[in-house]
């Protein structure tokens, strides 16, 4: 079993800067790469960006130059550092993780946070 836990949401105004951050916990698993989404209302959940083991990174169009995501493998945690917050990054940010398990749960699992609310006044 794999936990996720998030931090760092909250309400800022335009333009300004939010760090969130998601610690995996558990046993016998190995994570292959991390990401984050968000879910507007009224909106499918859409991809904000990842990272892999490797340290390779994707970023969604709309936030690339003011958002960076970032790895802490020992501490098997992700951040994400947005800057430059516009009112359309409003949304409830989710963590997640693509794990490989242990034997004998072998295998790849793809597993979500509970979501941490950001909101950007205009």
């Amino acid at each position: 079993q794999v936990q996720l836990v998030e931090s760092g949401g909250g309400l800022v105004q335009f333009g300004g800067s939010l760090r969130l951050s998601c610690a995996a916990s558990g046993s016998g698993f190995s994570i292959q790469a991390m990401g984050w989404y968000r879910q507007a209302p009224g909106k499918q959940r859409e991809l904000v960006a990842t990272i892999t083991s490797g340290g390779s990174t994707n970023y969604a169009d709309s936030v690339k130059g003011r958002f960076t995501i970032s790895r802490d493998n020992a501490k098997n945690t992700v951040h994400l550092q947005m800057n430059s917050l516009k009112p359309e990054d409003t949304a409830v940010y989710y963590c997640n993780a693509l794990v490989s398990g242990s034997w004998p749960r072998t295998g790849q699992y793809l597993y979500w946070g509970q979501g941490t609310q950001v909101t950007v006044s205009s």
